[in-house]
């Protein structure tokens, strides 16, 4: 049977994914200067999380991926929430997403469209930290120590519904290795597994991007591995690493090209544009087949992505 991505890449070339969901937020008056970064906004405003949903929609993604990023249960937990209160909180990023895309159905003229895929995130170990170590890596974590961080928040969001997961902004080998090991406990569900990248042929910690896929790809249902919330300048570059490592599509969604500086919660502009219309066709031709952004994209970078793709946005 067809997977629904398949006729995604069947009309564009590509699967559009969203873009900086979090970044978006804070640019619509979201506080996010608390550890829980996005997910706090789950509590707080979840009707901007849909919003943002929706109008990611509307600009052309094929997916949204939910505001569960740094929502693991060991961050709720330290927050003060309860475990049923952060199983809650975690599946409601699910519940967002879904009422953003039937919403976003019923607007459609068009009765023959396929339905936008939910992808449930689940951000890195260094994402729980808050101090920027999704771009370093060296966590200290065990291997059977990163499986268990991960595991209640994929359990939450496969039983809310997500069509499949998101490891998102992975800065190492090991984690990758801990992240393959647990996909295998859910052989139903599909991910994509991406990293964060120092270069053109490294992950943040400095393993080869190749040995990585290697470890990522020991899960087979994951359909996609590559690398978000990277310089665009490195992106070309990465694509033929990651396509020729494995047999799995490739998937890239840079940041800006800005910088993170964790110490004062900020980004870092950086001066150099960027057309993202131009990268997304680009990045397709040289064999990418999710492309979408990541941190200070918006949804004007994913509509210009969209039709760049050949994809008209509503």
């Amino acid at each position: 049977m067809k997977q629904p991505f398949e006729t995604f890449i069947e009309r564009s070339g590509a699967v559009v994914l969203d873009g900086g969901l979090a970044t978006e937020l804070e640019r619509r008056g979201a506080d996010l200067n608390h550890r829980l970064w996005s997910a706090k906004v789950l509590v707080k405003q979840p009707d901007l999380v849909r919003d943002v949903h929706l109008d990611d929609f509307r600009a052309g993604a094929d997916v949204a991926t939910t505001a569960s990023y740094q929502a693991s249960e060991r961050g709720l937990r330290e927050a003060g929430y309860s475990s049923a209160e952060s199983r809650d909180i975690v599946q409601s990023s699910v519940r967002l997403a879904q009422e953003a895309r039937e919403r976003f159905v019923e607007e459609r003229d068009a009765v023959d469209h396929t339905p936008p895929l939910i992808a449930g995130s689940a951000g890195c170990y260094g994402a729980y930290l808050a101090d920027g170590s999704e771009y370093r890596g060296r966590c200290g974590l065990t291997h059977d120590e990163l499986m268990e961080f991960h595991r209640p928040r994929v359990e939450w969001l496969i039983g809310a519904g997500a069509d499949l997961l998101a490891f998102e902004t992975l800065p190492s080998l090991g984690e990758a290795e801990a992240v393959a090991a647990l996909l295998c406990d859910f052989p139903e569900t599909q991910a994509w597994v991406t990293f964060s990248c120092r270069d053109d042929r490294h992950v943040s910690e400095g393993q080869t991007v190749e040995e990585c896929a290697i470890a990522a790809a020991e899960a087979p249902n994951v359909v996609a591995i590559g690398a978000n919330c990277t310089a665009p300048r490195h992106i070309a570059g990465l694509i033929p690493r990651f396509a020729a490592a494995t047999d799995r599509l490739v998937i890239v969604y840079p940041n800006r090209g800005d910088g993170w500086d964790a110490r004062k919660r900020t980004w870092l502009a950086c001066e150099e544009p960027v057309s993202f219309a131009d990268l997304a066709r680009t990045w397709c031709d040289l064999g990418a087949r999710f492309i979408g952004g990541c941190c200070r994209t918006t949804p004007e970078d994913i509509r210009a992505m969209a039709e760049s793709l050949g994809k008209p946005s509503e």
